[in-house]
């Protein structure tokens, strides 16, 4: 990726005197391989006998979330055994997401069932089904042999139905920009097909001018959490910091593999940048994000799922050239030293990860055993980027 021109931002921070100097390479690699090695083993891929939504060999968004990390893990590593998990997991899916072929049924509201094909949520798989077929193609598998186009065959089928569609809001979630948007730039690298940059600009306009606090530089979760329409216990804005971990993480992967000349690049490089000075602002002495960012009280104490996303994004800013080192290495430091040594349990389990939901709930448990897919993968992302920016 060609590096960005180096941004100065003004941002107040707290003292890093106490904080840790930058992690060894190889100690990064090993908390990483300890805490994806536990996942695994604990989470074998087992064959699909049932339309289980939530079961671990499912492409629905909670697995397809983990298996972006873990694509980000075997990056660095080249772990054959990491690799094969992810394979093994999308063969058992056939590839597919949603399953319904009828397209007269297909809908994307929030929905667990085969005719929710739009629904992004059983898009993400496919950002980790074009990374297979990227790394068969590199290892010499033609463009036309089966084995490569049944990889990308429903993802194409869903992606250009959908953009032949004249509907702009399909992503009216924080969350389905992860899901969604990597997809599209993958597919669109994949197949030079323009129309894949055109719609993620477009569908991105859209979710952002709907949730997109343009005083606080953050993301609502959806339209039912905007201010003030709806508000924290203490009557502040309320921004769920797993949901704008989606968003800031999903424009770092985006930024990461767009072309240089993509047109709309600046719009998307101009939200990390806001964000991430609202981020570090927002961040706890402690390393960690609370679930209501702005507002502690809500729901007090660490959250790994978000903290995790914001770390990988702000270490990947770092490594590119986006956020001064001099600033924000001392947030990433913070947080990765949260996520290695409260949230990492010794069993090489991540706790404090929020169960799933759609917001910061006042009085819900989250404590070193709460753990989930997707805080594996958020972790897995951040990892990859450490490993980097240490090497």
């Amino acid at each position: 990726m060609k590096l960005f021109p180096f941004f100065i931002l003004s941002i107040a921070l707290a003292s890093c005197s106490t904080l840790p100097k930058l992690p060894k390479a190889d100690a990064t690699l090993a908390v990483m391989q300890r805490v994806n090695d536990h996942w695994q083993s604990e989470h074998p891929i087992k064959p699909a006998t049932a339309w289980k939504p939530y079961a671990d060999y499912s492409p629905f968004w909670q697995n397809a979330a983990y298996h972006t990390g873990n694509m980000a893990a075997w990056q660095v590593t080249h772990n054959d055994q990491w690799l094969n998990y992810s394979r093994q997991w999308a063969e058992g899916a056939k590839w597919m997401g949603a399953t319904s072929n009828d397209t007269v049924k297909w809908k994307y509201s929030y929905g667990e069932k085969p005719e929710f094909v739009l629904f992004g949520d059983w898009q993400i798989c496919f950002q980790t089904y074009a990374e297979l077929w990227q790394i068969d193609k590199a290892a010499g598998l033609a463009d036309d042999d089966p084995r490569q186009v049944e990889k990308l065959a429903r993802a194409r089928g869903v992606m250009e139905y959908e953009m032949s569609t004249p509907k702009n809001d399909y992503w009216w979630w924080a969350d389905g920009l992860y899901m969604v948007m990597p997809v599209m730039v993958r597919l669109g690298n994949i197949t030079g097909n323009p129309q894949y940059g055109e719609k993620l600009y477009e569908y991105w306009m859209y979710a952002k001018n709907l949730m997109y606090d343009k005083e606080a530089h953050l993301f609502y979760r959806d339209g039912k959490y905007i201010y003030p329409k709806h508000k924290s216990t203490s009557g502040k804005k309320d921004f769920w910091a797993r949901g704008d971990g989606w968003v800031f993480a999903s424009l770092a992967r985006c930024m990461d593999e767009l072309p240089a000349d993509y047109k709309y690049l600046d719009e998307f490089r101009q939200t990390y940048l806001e964000m991430a000075v609202a981020v570090a602002a927002a961040q706890q002495p402690e390393g960690y994000w609370t679930r209501s960012m702005l507002d502690p009280d809500h729901a007090p104490g660490p959250e790994t799922s978000g903290t995790a996303f914001f770390c990988y994004g702000m270490l990947w800013g770092i490594r590119n050239g986006l956020l001064p080192k001099k600033e924000y290495l001392p947030v990433a430091l913070r947080a990765w030293q949260y996520l290695t040594e409260t949230a990492l349990q010794p069993d090489g389990s991540l706790g404090y990860v929020q169960p799933i939901g759609e917001r910061a709930i006042p009085g819900q448990t989250v404590d070193q055993k709460s753990t989930a897919s997707f805080g594996v993968g958020a972790f897995l992302l951040a990892a990859k980027e450490m490993y980097l920016l240490s090497k």
